[in-house]
């Protein structure tokens, strides 16, 4: 199975870390790699990366990284980086014709995530998200996340400013071609983002959540949440 990895935006919010978002050093290894070796621990390699904001230098070290841990690689290039996530997706369609693992560059979670997600056969024409119902974990940003109203394995709802929610969106995903019908449908109606996706794909009936249980994940996208992840990875934990 392969692993879709969305690395094309500027992350602005880290600059004062690094230039470029995705090499960013996090205890010694750039961000993108300790995304990508958690992916290769769940049994997952071969990868899918859009790159964008200065796509070529990103282009190369990930080259060398594949050359250095022998895996498989493809590179998308996405020039309206300055878009929604859900663009970049859209832009691999190409390279996706069957189940693939979805996530983003910036968020470190427990290989156990990828491994029991990539594991579970999805239904045909569905996208499952893996969901935290831990809502009151301190190592979130309750204004930041992205939240979840899950019921019954479903998903009704997805958005940064919904007020009925019951989890958190970890960012990882398992698609079936459907996520392309589906950011398609919500380009068509304004919204660029993957969560736009999701709430078609709940319209449709076609969103499911997977809960994480007790393991762990970070969005690593401001220097707050840098230092909580510098934490985590010093105590082993993600």
């Amino acid at each position: 199975m392969k692993c879709l990895i969305v690395a094309a935006g500027q992350g602005a919010r880290l600059r004062e870390k690094g230039e470029l978002k995705p090499l960013i050093p996090i205890k010694g290894v750039p961000l993108i790699e300790r995304v990508m070796t958690r992916v290769l621990l769940a049994g997952l390699d071969e990868f899918v990366i859009v790159s964008g904001y200065r796509g070529a230098e990103l282009r190369r070290a990930l080259d060398a990284f594949a050359d250095r841990e022998k895996v498989r690689l493809t590179h998308v290039v996405n020039d309206e980086w300055n878009r929604a996530n859900g663009v970049s997706v859209h832009k691999a369609k190409a390279a996706l014709g069957e189940p693939f693992i979805l996530t983003m560059c910036d968020h470190l979670v427990d290989p156990e995530i990828f491994r029991s997600l990539a594991a579970a056969p999805p239904e045909p024409d569905t996208v499952t998200l893996a969901v935290d119902f831990k809502i009151d974990n301190p190592m979130h940003d309750p204004d930041d996340v992205t939240r979840v109203k899950c019921a019954d394995g479903r998903i009704e709802h997805i958005g940064k400013v919904i007020r009925d929610f019951n989890a958190f969106d970890t960012g990882v995903f398992l698609c079936t071609p459907v996520m392309f019908a589906a950011l398609e449908e919500s380009q068509s109606n304004g919204d660029d983002s993957i969560s736009g996706a999701m709430n078609v794909l709940a319209r449709w009936g076609k969103a499911r959540s997977f809960d994480i249980g007790d393991r762990l994940w970070i969005d690593v996208d401001d220097p707050v949440a840098f230092g909580k992840a510098e934490s985590l990875l010093h105590a082993g934990r993600v």
